[in-house]
């Protein structure tokens, strides 16, 4: 059967793709152009038609599935709710509770960056655009008089720094640290970057019900409870 003619637009989009899920797989280190094309069975020519390079088509391809993550980001930042609401939101759908694949890509991105120019300035200014966005918010939230915050630019950079950290550990060490765990750990910060009175850990617009179970835990979390690494919640490993 003949392969459909596809656009320039939609070729390269095809093309991302399948370098995402090739990185995935096999790590930046390890993938190939062959393995794009191979994918997809076209030559390793046409791929190298639309992107001069390995680091070129690996820099476009992270940018490709981070501009995905943004996308959503601020889709949760521009609600029309408390800022307290839509920070929430995001800093739960931002901890590493279940989308470990994503988190790889990163951590892969920012490893290979150390020794990639051109991926380092994507992931540079894609990192920019994640605090900038959150930085927008906390400072509508404090000039709202919602919560207190003398400076948004650093709280935003102690959120992300934390929540990227704590990818790092539960991706390379998977089962590490329970969901229930990262949830509480993540409101948590909020609610010290916020100054949010203990308490006031409900979930945002578009999060999860809180079990009784997280509604106990994120209690500890704000009023300085225990903590620690923990085993696998029962539901997660049924």
């Amino acid at each position: 059967m003949a392969r459909v003619r596809l656009s320039v637009a939609e070729r390269r989009e095809e093309l991302l793709r399948a370098a995402v899920e090739q990185i995935e797989a096999r790590g930046v280190a390890a993938v190939r152009i062959a393995d794009v094309a191979s994918a997809l069975g076209v030559s390793n020519a046409l791929v190298l038609y639309h992107f001069s390079s390995k680091e070129q088509l690996v820099a476009a391809a992270f940018a490709h599935a981070a501009e995905a993550d943004l996308a959503h980001l601020r889709r949760l930042l521009g609600r029309r709710t408390t800022a307290v609401r839509r920070l929430r939101a995001a800093v739960r759908w931002y901890a590493p509770t279940g989308q470990a694949k994503g988190w790889r890509l990163w951590i892969e991105g920012w490893a290979a960056s150390l020794r990639d120019p051109e991926l380092r300035r994507v992931a540079a200014s894609l990192d920019q655009e994640w605090k900038a966005a959150l930085t927008r918010v906390i400072a509508e939230g404090a000039a709202a008089g919602e919560f207190r915050c003398t400076d948004p630019a650093s709280a935003a950079w102690r959120l992300t720094a934390f929540l990227d950290g704590l990818a790092v550990q539960t991706t390379a060490y998977a089962g590490s640290l329970s969901r229930t765990a990262m949830l509480r750990w993540a409101d948590a910060a909020l609610v010290r970057e916020l100054d949010l009175p203990a308490g006031n850990e409900e979930p945002g617009d578009g999060a999860e019900p809180l079990s009784d179970t997280e509604k106990a835990a994120r209690a500890d979390a704000a009023t300085g409870g225990p903590g620690g690494p923990v085993g696998r919640d029962p539901e997660e490993t049924a």
